[in-house]
């Protein structure tokens, strides 16, 4: 299982290059408009996977009350890491203690919070013995690496500070502690089997928490609210589907 969430953390990362690589040839015009429905298509597959390859089996394995303590628990942990982490957004600014870092790895610490639950669902998810539902999620948070990554990519070039290649590091590495923290995730819940639904539960709380304190509010800071709800939707609808198929 540790060999195989350490596969689905190399997978996700990958993609996340993937993703990056089109920053050199996008042009900047374009590049104004494309990071925002990246993001919201990357919230709706979150959001999907946090249910149909999280919570739903989770429950089913171990009762509601666990889930719901995980959820709980995941929740709060990622709020600390936002409190005590200094990192910044476009639209909020800087958050966190404050800090004399750069502007422009603030921005880059708060893309690897954002990247701290994904890796963990991916090695939780895969330690759970359910590969089929593991290889789902696997792939989901692979598949919302890309616009994620392209996201990050394009944010960075826009601060002006980064050129394109520092830019394709920085995003690159961002998306690199996923699969750490995949192999983590995995050992816990092989290690100690019991806690399963409570890992699986905090990794769901981790990535709603993520979508909604910050993903959502990022992604209407520019006024187009039905767009990006649109592209949401559609990130969930590929995941529900992408489940569909894999569990079928």
């Amino acid at each position: 299982m540790l060999i195989l969430a350490l596969l689905g953390g190399l997978f996700t990362s990958l993609l996340n290059l993937i993703g990056v690589l089109p920053i050199f040839f996008i042009r900047e015009c374009s590049a104004r408009r494309i990071p925002d429905y990246g993001l919201a298509f990357a919230a709706g597959v979150m959001l999907a996977a946090s249910f149909t390859s999280l919570i739903i089996p989770a429950m089913d394995r171990g009762g509601v009350l666990p889930v719901l303590f995980g959820i709980l628990l995941g929740a709060v942990a990622l709020s600390l890491m936002d409190k005590l982490i200094p990192h910044m957004h476009f639209i909020k600014g800087v958050e966190g203690r404050s800090s004399r870092l750069r502007a422009i790895w603030l921005f880059i610490l708060a893309i690897t919070i954002h990247n701290v639950p994904e890796g963990l669902a991916v090695g939780v998810g895969l330690g759970s013995g359910q590969i089929a539902a593991g290889i789902a999620l696997m792939i989901a948070i692979g598949m919302q690496n890309i616009p994620e990554g392209l996201s990050v990519g394009l944010s960075l070039i826009a601060t002006k500070e980064y050129g394109k290649s520092k830019a394709f590091l920085a995003a690159t590495l961002s998306g690199v502690v996923e699969l750490p923290l995949a192999v983590v995730g995995a050992a816990a819940v092989i290690a100690i089997h019991q806690i399963l639904p409570y890992a699986m539960g905090f990794a769901a709380g981790a990535m709603i928490f993520v979508v909604s304190d910050e993903i959502i509010p990022e992604i209407h800071r520019l006024g187009k609210e039905r767009m990006m709800t649109y592209s949401l939707i559609i990130g969930l609808m590929v995941m529900l589907l992408l489940d569909t198929m894999l569990k079928g």
